[in-house]
């Protein structure tokens, strides 16, 4: 049975507000606010950002999935506004798209995830093709770990993995009402 359709309502005072960037100091202040969520069964997760640090949107993300499985009696919901960017969309993805919210005039952006990293070979030639090596299984594996985000981005929408794919590379810039006709959140509160 799909959850209860929220009304603005709901989100009148969220037991987690999160701004700025998505990095450590956040992930803090973000534990610190779930724990303070005691046994509530309604928890509103709201968030502006324009971006951070993919790894802890990620472990935000999972400690919300690893919540939700643990306890399936709560129901927590994401509520962005006024700028979802990159990790910030990651992190939406770990909830479930009936539990994804937006306020009006939001804007989401997915892109791919970025690397600046110079490579420096010096020495035997078994050792460069090791350095090499290594630097492609780095880049391998984040294309990995991002394309799972967006899999889960994705899931129950009318979105395509291509779609993501081919638009991703150039920042893909969405309003509140597309990802919703997209079927990327429920609804624009």
């Amino acid at each position: 049975m799909p959850p209860e359709a929220l009304t603005p309502s709901s989100f009148q005072a969220p037991a987690i507000a999160l701004y700025g960037v998505v990095n450590d100091i956040m992930y803090a202040n973000f534990r610190t606010q779930l724990a303070a969520t005691g046994d509530r069964d309604f928890i509103v997760v709201e968030l502006s950002t324009l971006g951070g640090d993919p790894e802890v949107a990620r472990m935000m993300g999972e400690d919300i999935r690893f919540a939700s499985e643990t306890s399936p009696d709560r129901r927590f919901v994401f509520l962005g506004k006024a700028a979802i960017y990159s990790a910030g969309t990651t992190f939406m993805s770990f909830f479930t798209r009936q539990n994804r919210y937006l306020t009006r005039g939001t804007r989401l952006m997915i892109h791919e995830r970025k690397l600046a990293k110079d490579l420096r070979l010096d020495g035997p030639l078994t050792s460069c093709v090791a350095t090499v090596k290594a630097a492609l299984n780095e880049i391998e594996c984040s294309i990995a770990i991002q394309n799972e985000g967006f899999r889960n981005l994705i899931l129950g929408s009318k979105v395509t993995i291509d779609e993501v794919l081919r638009r991703a590379p150039s920042n893909w810039y969405l309003e509140a009402d597309q990802a919703q006709q997209m079927g990327l959140i429920e609804a624009v509160i």
